[in-house]
């Protein structure tokens, strides 16, 4: 049924526009809301939290279906439930949970995941955005690459050194004074995939957005 229905919406909504959009190297924004309609976003995270409480056979369904039609398009919802809910999922408070989870399920929210550096590649050790404690909120300097959804991502789950050197997770949510999105152009592949960078200057975090159950 799962597939069937994801198979359904992809051939009707997605397979006869994506060719003008990868030619056009754009991102077709009008099929968000019908990705979460087909629970596309975070299937696997709890009921309670606006997913669908699947597993991840199931998961693992709607992400083929949705590369049948495009890799691009697959990688908005892969990134969205994999590597924006499931770490707010896992390493999270309660209260950032019940904030994030159902908006980003319905697509009211969309996230992008800020690990690739431009010098780092997908290195964490050779990782040098940066956070420094200035009391009641961190001080979050660097700047990621290649990060699916950035353009118009209302949150970003971004991976920082803290002043230990230990990895920390935060929750950076667009309009934050020194964040910036700037878009990649000229891309050869996953054309129609929304991509570009995450700039942190001087960026005030307050705490309350770190993931408090992760440092590595």
């Amino acid at each position: 049924m799962i597939r069937s229905s994801v198979r359904d919406w992809v051939k009707k909504e997605l397979s006869p526009i994506i060719e003008e959009y990868a030619q056009k190297a754009e991102f077709p924004s009008q099929l968000l809301k019908g990705l979460a309609e087909i629970g596309a976003f975070g299937p696997t995270i709890p009921v309670e939290y606006g997913g669908a409480g699947l597993d991840y056979t199931a998961y693992g369904i709607i992400m083929q279906e949705l590369e049948r039609g495009d890799s691009g398009i697959r990688s908005t919802a892969s990134v969205q439930g994999s590597l924006v809910m499931y770490p707010i999922y896992a390493y999270g408070s309660e209260e950032q949970r019940k904030k994030y989870l159902p908006k980003l399920a319905s697509g009211e929210l969309m996230g992008c995941f800020g690990l690739t550096e431009p010098d780092h590649g997908s290195n964490p050790g050779g990782m040098t955005t940066n956070i420094k404690d200035a009391g009641d909120h961190y001080i979050l300097n660097g700047a990621k690459m290649w990060i699916s959804n950035s353009p118009f991502a209302d949150i970003a789950v971004v991976w920082a050194k803290d002043e230990a050197g230990k990895i920390r997770g935060l929750i950076v949510e667009r309009g934050m004074e020194g964040f910036t999105t700037p878009t990649t152009h000229n891309k050869w592949s996953l054309r129609a995939s929304a991509t570009g960078e995450l700039v942190f200057d001087h960026v005030k975090v307050p705490k309350e957005n770190l993931l408090p159950n992760v440092a590595v």
